[in-house]
């Protein structure tokens, strides 16, 4: 049924589009299974991660709807999210449009938090940074801990709109999160300082102090992308290619 996807960038993107052409043409109508994701891996030629990723952007685009135990089916056409995937061209633009938006939605996310944030809550956050710190520790990029902990704070402000929109953003943004996280993995004053931004934002929570809290995360994404801004062309150009680094098997 499918070609071999072959190419030096972005494979879960390719897929994707593969299935999403696949879906939108009718080839795929509403309520038909897709193929296996051992078909999928077999025909396509990619790993499993990247099917896996592929089909994740496409339930979270309403094309499909996993069934436990059943498999992934399409479902009926209606209005489509906006494809924040595809809006930016370009790595860098993309991936600096990303930490735009996450300041905005993500600050207001926080001085929530520092209003109604339980000590459950809180100590949630506590051991999201601290699953942070083991991850880089291990050699790990700390990308599923750092949204982890992003999420934590949604979560603590008990709107369930502000949770559900933080976290279609993490998984729709996941692989602009990723190459930000490379970036400061670069050098260990990046590191340290991420983290000491990521304490401030906890200690503004704690403190109850919602300016401070909101004030935290904002002056966190300004930094992150004056680090993205510092990053040489040779980054970037590996940048391009990082998503599918970290998927090979």
């Amino acid at each position: 049924m499918f070609s071999k996807v072959s190419g030096p960038v972005r494979l879960a993107d390719r897929v994707a589009a593969i299935l999403a052409e696949e879906i939108e043409s009718g080839r795929l109508a509403e309520g038909d299974k897709l193929p296996t994701e051992v078909e999928l891996v077999k025909q396509l030629g990619v790993s499993r991660t990247v099917i896996r990723e592929a089909v994740s952007r496409l339930r979270n685009a309403g094309l499909v709807e996993p069934r436990q135990g059943r498999g992934v089916f399409v479902m009926p056409r209606r209005t489509r999210p906006l494809d924040l995937e595809a809006e930016a061209s370009g790595t860098k633009a993309k991936v600096l449009q990303i930490v735009e938006v996450r300041r905005a939605m993500e600050g207001e996310a926080a001085s929530l938090a520092a209003a109604r944030a339980t000590p459950e809550d809180l100590d949630r956050m506590r051991q999201s940074l601290a699953a942070i710190d083991e991850a880089v520790a291990a050699g790990g990029d700390g990308v599923d801990e750092d949204l982890a902990f992003h999420q934590s704070i949604a979560e603590s402000t008990g709107n369930a709109v502000m949770v559900s929109t933080v976290r279609y953003l993490g998984e729709v943004l996941r692989s602009g999160i990723r190459v930000t996280r490379a970036n400061e993995a670069r050098r260990g004053d990046f590191i340290e300082a991420v983290r000491v931004e990521h304490h401030a934002i906890l200690a503004a929570i704690e403190s109850g102090d919602e300016r401070a809290a909101r004030t935290a995360v904002r002056r966190h994404m300004k930094h992150a992308a004056s680090r993205l801004q510092d990053a040489d062309d040779g980054f970037w150009t590996q940048a391009d290619d990082l998503e599918v680094d970290l998927d090979a098997p």
